[in-house]
């Protein structure tokens, strides 16, 4: 299968040169030329455990690389998973399921892709014999996932771009606290928006991408959306067979990564009924799916700050399939949207999505009542699902995406209670080593050139 950019002005490339470029030469996002249809594949794949759902759905995009290779890529990229289900589906209360994606080794749900993606990276470089270097940008969970998915990768270094003080501090040290050296977590003042500009301006520089073997991590790569598709597909076969295609997925969600793969999923025949986008205040997604406005705002740093966006990446390869894989359509609309930061949707098409906004202070009750309704703790993020929902959706799958040890202050501020987990106490002795750089393509490009 080949893979083409949503903006239309680059020929097709195999899945191991997208994974490589991460975002295409002109500027758009990889996606697969055709969805195949899985559907006939749900009876053979309902008794596999998750590494071997994850083998069979990349079978069919993975298609460049040999059998036992991809057996191999996968089968090692789930064993540092500290629960045997990899992602448990927990019944909180009849028709209300949480499907638990923090059991990896960051205690995020970014772990599932990007342990994954460092595993095919570390295949293409003894394939090729290419160093490569990544560069990615956080709102929180993704860098330390990347770094953690890429530690002990011969031929790898790491670049993460961050907003300085608005992450929560768990988050930050456990990208910083790593102690190796080909790990550069890079400061910036500003916002995560102002982080993932910058990084997205690098790449267009397709010149100094091939002077450092430049690779993408965000879930601009679509190796990352492709392996949070597994998860729905194996949470689908978790349910109660009479709940399967009657169930709704919360998603929390600002890059609108997590929520897109969900709906490939749908795309590829898989009976789901659909999405819920749960956002915090910071709620561009919401108010497109309200109003069919897409809009851009400030950044309010909030208790949810992984979801602290407004630009939302993976919008774009959406957008490619609303306007019917028109890409002249796609460049017209990104340009509008570039250049007056908002753009109208005519006619705008909410099939199978709806959406929920809430703010800090509901975070915080949020928590507390589902500490008190389930006696089960959720992180911020999580939190946001929890949002009563409009309309009929009395069967519904939320994603809890991070551990709540993650995020001490807010869950004790909202129960009274200190989570605790072993990996993250161990951090908090550590010196933390970053390195402060402008958000500018000129400032990112000089660091990686001194440090490659």
């Amino acid at each position: 299968m080949n893979y083409h950019s949503t903006r239309g002005q680059v020929p097709p490339v195999s899945f191991s040169t997208a994974v490589e470029h991460g975002l295409a030469p002109d500027g758009g996002l990889y996606l697969p030329e055709a969805l195949p249809n899985l559907r006939p594949y749900l009876n053979d794949w309902e008794s596999l455990n998750y590494p071997e759902l994850c083998e069979a759905f990349f079978a069919h995009f993975a298609t460049d690389i040999e059998a036992n290779e991809l057996h191999a890529i996968v089968a090692c990229s789930y064993d540092k998973f500290s629960d045997p289900a990899i992602a448990p589906v927990r019944a909180l209360a009849p028709g209300r399921y949480v499907l638990e994606l923090f059991h990896g080794p960051t205690l995020a749900f970014k772990d599932f892709a990007l342990q994954l993606l460092g595993n095919f990276y570390a295949a293409q470089i003894a394939r090729t014999g290419r160093p490569i270097s990544v560069l990615g940008a956080t709102s929180g969970d993704t860098g330390a996932a990347a770094i953690h998915g890429l530690i002990g990768k011969d031929g790898v270094k790491s670049f993460i771009l961050y907003p300085d003080g608005r992450i929560a501090p768990l988050q930050e040290r456990q990208m910083t606290c790593t102690e190796a050296d080909n790990v550069f977590p890079l400061a910036i003042k500003g916002s995560f928006d102002d982080a993932q500009t910058a990084m997205k301006t690098v790449f267009e520089d397709r010149e100094f991408a091939t002077e450092v073997g430049l690779s993408a991590v965000n879930s601009i790569n679509l190796a990352r959306i492709l392996a949070q598709c597994v998860y729905y597909i194996y949470a689908y076969f978790r349910l109660p067979a009479q709940e399967r295609e009657a169930v709704t997925f919360v998603v929390p969600t600002g890059n609108f990564g997590n929520v897109l793969a969900g709906w490939l999923v749908q795309q590829m025949g898989i009976p789901l009924k659909g999405f819920r986008v749960a956002t915090n205040q910071n709620d561009i997604l919401h108010r497109l799916f309200e109003s069919g406005t897409y809009s851009l705002e400030s950044v309010a740093p909030s208790l949810a700050p992984s979801m602290d966006i407004q630009v939302a990446s993976n919008f774009e390869r959406f957008l490619y399939y609303a306007v019917g894989s028109d890409a002249s359509k796609v460049r017209e609309i990104m340009h509008t949207f570039k250049a007056t930061g908002q753009y109208q949707f005519e006619n705008f098409d909410r099939q199978s999505f709806s959406s929920s906004r809430t703010n800090d202070s509901e975070i915080e009750s949020l928590i507390k009542s589902v500490y008190s309704d389930y006696n089960y703790v959720v992180d911020p993020h999580t939190a946001c699902g929890f949002q009563p929902a409009v309309g009929d959706q009395n069967l519904e799958i939320i994603l809890a995406t991070a551990h709540p040890a993650k995020f001490p202050d807010t869950i004790i501020k909202a129960i009274g209670e200190e989570p605790i987990h072993p990996s993250l106490e161990v951090l908090k002795e550590r010196v933390i080593t970053k390195y402060f750089v402008d958000p500018t393509p000129e400032a990112i490009k000089a660091f990686m050139r001194e440090h490659k």
